[in-house]
């Protein structure tokens, strides 16, 4: 199937990234689901759903970019070590535009958590213990309209393939154009909308209480192994032969082996001894 890019559209004269228009959509909703499953709380209101959305958002952004130019660490020591071959607006551009301006999924997850955090430990938002329950269900929803962004927008394109897509119009990747690959980004919008309606229906049958947040770290990671053996792009093979995203799904992975290992030692410590 042959399908033209759409990194940006004009809406009333104004060029818009489709990417952000389906982070902006996934975020609303986000907000509205976030705020369906929390309002029996006694307290809750939507302006608390909606600060704690915009600061775990900030912290999202914050989180992808640093991520994102740790991965480019050595391109950044060689550009500041010839810091003066640039104008000062050429070298700015090259610092944000090229090594720190784009984002990485991961990094922008661990910023949400701490976005999260800051929010409950700095805020009187009440029935904290249940806000990231509410983060675990909604984090895939999220996602599965940045990848929906993805693919409209030609980034995070999957490898050759003799089934998939041919695009034309790939301004971000000009060199993906006339070529099919595999659609590994809708492949893995899939992917997060099924776990969304996972841990959607665990959340309402009250299951994994205080928990969801590790079952998204025992499922996602090993999904985001996977397809990541399915991407195309140049920047693979940071460690042994693993990408970054590979290294923090394995990372991620065995944190949630040893909070279950340490939280399942606390609950029996606590159990009462029979007499």
């Amino acid at each position: 199937m042959v399908y033209d890019m759409y990194p940006t559209i004009d809406i009333f004269g104004h060029t818009i990234g489709t990417y952000a228009i389906c982070a902006a959509v996934g975020l609303f909703l986000c907000v509205v689901v976030g705020y369906l499953l929390i309002k029996e709380k006694k307290g809750v209101c939507i302006d608390d759903i909606i600060v704690t959305a915009v600061i775990i958002a900030v912290g999202m952004v914050i989180g992808g970019h640093i991520v994102f130019g740790i991965t480019h660490i050595p391109d950044i020591i060689r550009l500041f070590q010839h810091m003066s071959d640039y104008t000062f607006f050429g070298f700015m551009t090259k610092l944000f535009g090229e090594y720190i301006g784009g984002m990485v999924f991961y990094g922008g997850l661990l910023g949400g958590i701490a976005g999260l955090y800051i929010t409950c430990r700095f805020t009187q938002f009440g029935h904290k213990d249940v806000m990231y329950d509410m983060f675990a269900v909604c984090v895939p929803l999220f996602h599965f309209f940045g990848r929906i962004g993805c693919f409209l927008g030609g980034c995070c394109y999957g490898i050759e393939c003799r089934f998939g897509f041919t695009v034309h119009g790939n301004t971000i990747n000009p060199g993906v154009n006339d070529v099919n690959r595999f659609p590994v980004q809708l492949v893995e919008a899939g992917c997060n909308l099924m776990l969304f309606f996972v841990l959607l229906i665990l959340h309402r049958k009250k299951k994994f209480r205080q928990r969801l947040l590790i079952v998204y770290f025992y499922t996602y990671p090993v999904i985001r192994f996977i397809d990541e053996f399915f991407r195309g792009d140049e920047i693979r093979g940071f460690l042994f032969g693993l990408s970054t995203s590979q290294i923090i799904s394995i990372l991620l992975f065995a944190f949630a082996v040893i909070f279950t290992v340490i939280d399942l030692r606390k609950r029996k410590d606590h159990v009462p001894a029979k007499t």
